[in-house]
């Protein structure tokens, strides 16, 4: 039978190891950490920043408008009652859905746009920091 491999003891580890294990820092050590993707990230385009919140404020808005038609179209048409009573319970839960959503995108817009300027400020801050400590 065949012995396991030994685990070398802490002073006869090769000095690559030592080195792995001392430049392992927050940002590799804790990927969602900010430090590492705020200095990284190349500039992005405004599409690429607020297609998301413009996505949320188009669906918001489509299915508004369909709420409020289908919201009129129950009151406007007379219909048997099996149909109407789905008129009448899908057209304000459309409603509802789509004003939640149309509200959400669009105070996502604001917070998007202040995220943009504290992000600014903090690599105008870095390099500016790095200005004077590299003199």
């Amino acid at each position: 039978m065949a012995s396991p491999p030994q685990i070398p003891e802490a002073d006869e580890k090769s000095p690559e190891s030592k080195d792995l294990l001392a430049s392992q820092t927050a940002s590799s050590l804790c990927p969602s950490s900010r430090s590492g993707s705020v200095w990284t990230t190349a500039p992005r385009s405004n599409w690429e920043i607020y297609r998301k919140p413009i996505a949320v404020v188009s669906v918001g808005s489509a299915v508004l408008l369909l709420g409020i038609v289908l919201t009129a179209l129950a009151y406007a048409l007379q219909l048997p009652a099996e149909q109407e009573k789905g008129f009448r319970l899908s057209g304000p839960a459309f409603l509802s859905v789509g004003l939640m959503l149309l509200v959400c995108g669009l105070v996502w817009v604001p917070i998007v746009k202040k995220k943009q300027k504290q992000r600014q400020k903090s690599v105008f801050f870095q390099s500016l920091k790095a200005f004077f400590l590299n003199r």
